[in-house]
């Protein structure tokens, strides 16, 4: 095992479905400096490239925390082996692999159960979201995290966490809460509530006003045309992405709005974040959504689609074309029928209409995860809205809610 490790160090040196009446207008409650951070437009494709690297690679400047603070280059170099790893969602990219590394995997000949091989694996750039610096005496000296942590995933063509990149895809194997309690400068009390939230979950909040409610991490594709990017509808995507850059990954940054209060404000003489967020909008607005599974019943679709925008009314808030109506409005948590708990917390107090594209590739849905399946989506508005839904009517809604 020690000579495939050994040989992989070598490679690595060379080689919300909501009727409600809107109760606040998205301009009236805009985010901070939006007029200079653009919303949906469309993607620019020469900087889609510059994009993709600082989605995949760039950490800006996060080791301070996650090297200097958290200390996780030690913890992964001394107690997380791969198989460590993948029980925590983390990922890699087959594509970032040696063709011999690659073959050796295949064979089982690598040895899946020491740190040592994650720490050559980091080397070679392949642990999606997972970026280090290893020294010639294999060290992991420092280590950050980038976007595609949480915003990737790979297709498993190799192996269960083993295959290629699918950048915008939500990670909903990832455990962000269990990994950030392996770091030793976690007090016992945080540990357990990062470990209460399970897969596919974070609290974007809980380290400023320390209550605890995650959500789904949700996709980053199929934005081009939507300007509010998360469930509350805080900004347009660089707003988003300026705060999840700066207060989440503690990346080397600006942040602030008055809207959040004095503890959402965060300054920095060095800014490795601002320069990038048009790079960064450019890619995620390149991102498609995934093509939908084949239809088998093609009449029940065109039935499903027939209520989607004429009894089951849903139209009126996931509006055509983008199946959103969030450019131009937000609702109440009661009028979405959804726990408040979460919008309380974000700067507009509201929900966006969820765009729909991809639906059948992520579930759970809402910004709780609360319902499991899409039936459980349409019993929840069914019940709320009083549409009277037969069975056969929510299953085609079912089916035609898949072909987004």
């Amino acid at each position: 095992m020690r000579s495939v490790i050994a040989c992989i160090a070598l490679l690595a040196v060379t080689s919300c479905m909501s009727q409600s009446t809107p109760t606040m207008a998205v301009n009236g409650n805009a985010a901070p400096n939006s007029q200079n951070r653009s919303g949906s437009g469309g993607a620019s494709n020469a900087q889609v490239p510059a994009g993709r690297h600082v989605f995949r690679f760039d950490t800006f400047g996060d080791e301070r925390f996650w090297t200097d603070v958290a200390h996780l280059n030690t913890v992964i170099q001394n107690s997380v082996s791969p198989k460590v790893a993948f029980s925590v969602g983390l990922k890699v990219d087959a594509d970032a692999l040696p063709a011999r590394v690659l073959a050796a995997i295949k064979s089982g000949a690598v040895d899946l159960n020491s740190p040592a091989t994650t720490v050559q694996l980091i080397k070679l750039n392949a642990v999606v979201g997972v970026i280090g610096k290893v020294d010639s005496h294999n060290n992991l000296r420092s280590v950050g995290i980038s976007c595609a942590l949480c915003h990737s995933t790979v297709n498993n063509s190799v192996a269960a966490g083993i295959g290629s990149r699918l950048d915008g895809w939500p990670n909903r194997d990832l455990n962000p809460g269990a990994i950030i309690a392996l770091s030793p400068a976690i007090p016992p009390a945080q540990k357990a509530i990062y470990n209460s939230w399970g897969p596919g979950k974070y609290d974007p909040r809980f380290n400023i006003d320390h209550i605890s409610g995650p959500v789904l991490i949700p996709p980053a594709y199929g934005l081009a045309g939507v300007n509010l990017e998360t469930y509350t509808g805080d900004g347009p995507i660089p707003y988003w992405n300026d705060y999840v850059a700066v207060t989440q990954m503690h990346g080397l940054g600006n942040f602030s709005d008055p809207r959040l209060g004095p503890a959402y404000t965060f300054t920095s003489q060095v800014d490795l974040v601002t320069s990038k967020l048009p790079l960064l909008r450019s890619y995620q607005l390149s991102l498609a959504k995934p093509t939908p599974p084949a239809v088998t019943d093609v009449a029940s679709v065109a039935r499903g689609k027939a209520l989607f925008v004429g009894a089951a009314n849903c139209s009126s808030c996931h509006a055509l074309p983008t199946f959103t109506d969030a450019n131009v409005r937000l609702h109440s948590p009661t009028a979405a029928g959804t726990d408040p708990g979460y919008a309380l917390r974000s700067a507009t107090k509201m929900y966006r209409t969820t765009p729909l594209g991809g639906l059948a590739f992520h579930p759970p849905y809402f910004h709780d995860g609360s319902a499991a399946t899409l039936l459980d989506v349409v019993n929840h508005y069914n019940t709320l809205f009083h549409l009277g839904l037969s069975a056969g009517q929510k299953a085609d809604l079912v089916n035609y809610l898949k072909t987004l």
